[in-house]
C-alpha cells in the first residue's frame, strides 16, 4: 500500500530562479528551466548534499554543524506572493527579491502542505517538502533596494505565506509552465 497518496491538486510552475552567491546577495536570477541533481538545482547557492546548521535547527545543533541539506529549494505560491505584495502595499513582489527557486500557482494553502509531501513534475523529477519557510529579514534588504521604505514590511506580511523549503528526491528537470502533482503522506495528523 502506498504511503504517499496522489491528490487532485496540481500546480503550474510560473517562475524559476537561481541564487548564484548567497553571500553577495539573496536576489535570484530568473531562468527558463532547472536541472536537478541529488545535490539540488545546478548553480543554486543553497544546493549541496549537506549544509551548515542554521537558526532553523538551532534547537538541535550548534551553528555550523554539518547536516543533511533539506533546504535545497525555496518554493512559493503565486497566490500567496500576491497576498504578501498587497499587504506590503506593492502591486507585485518580484520572486527574485526573496531568493525564490520556484513559484507555483494553483495549490491552495501552499505554505502549509505537510512536511514529507511530494511535488512531482510531468517528467518524473520530484521534490520532497521539508518544512514551512519561516519569514525573516534577509529578503528585506533586496526588497528595500528596489522599493525604498517597504523592505521592513516583508516579515509580517509573509507570515504563513513564505512558502516551503524542499530537496530533490528524484533527479530531472523542471521548466516554466510545467505542472506538478501534489502527493501527501497517508497518515493522520499528529495528536499527542
Amino acid at each position: 500500500m502506498p504511503a504517499l497518496l496522489p491528490t487532485a491538486h496540481y500546480g503550474t510552475i510560473t517562475w524559476l530562479g537561481l541564487v548564484g552567491d548567497r553571500k553577495a546577495s539573496l536576489r535570484a536570477r530568473p531562468v527558463e528551466a532547472l536541472s536537478l541533481g541529488f545535490a539540488g538545482p545546478e548553480g543554486e547557492a543553497h544546493g549541496g548534499l549537506t549544509r551548515p546548521a542554521c537558526s532553523r535547527v538551532a534547537a538541535l545543533y550548534p551553528e555550523a554543524t554539518e547536516i543533511r541539506n533539506t533546504r535545497q529549494l525555496t518554493i512559493l505560491s503565486a497566490e500567496e506572493l500576491a497576498a504578501i505584495a498587497a499587504e506590503m502595499g506593492l502591486k507585485a513582489l518580484d520572486p527574485a527579491l526573496v531568493g525564490a527557486t520556484m513559484v507555483v500557482s494553483g495549490i491552495p494553502d501552499f505554505t502549509h502542505i505537510p512536511p514529507g509531501a511530494r511535488l512531482q513534475g510531468e517528467g518524473g523529477a520530484t521534490l520532497t517538502v521539508d518544512m514551512e519557510n519561516r519569514p525573516c529579514q534577509v529578503p528585506a534588504r533586496e526588497i528595500e533596494a528596489d522599493n525604498p521604505g517597504l523592505g521592513a514590511r516583508f516579515k509580517a506580511a509573509a507570515r504563513d505565506r513564505r512558502g516551503i523549503t524542499a530537496w530533490v528526491e528524484c533527479e530531472g528537470r523542471h521548466k516554466l509552465g510545467e505542472r506538478l502533482r501534489l502527493y501527501v503522506p497517508g497518515q493522520r495528523a499528529w495528536a499527542p
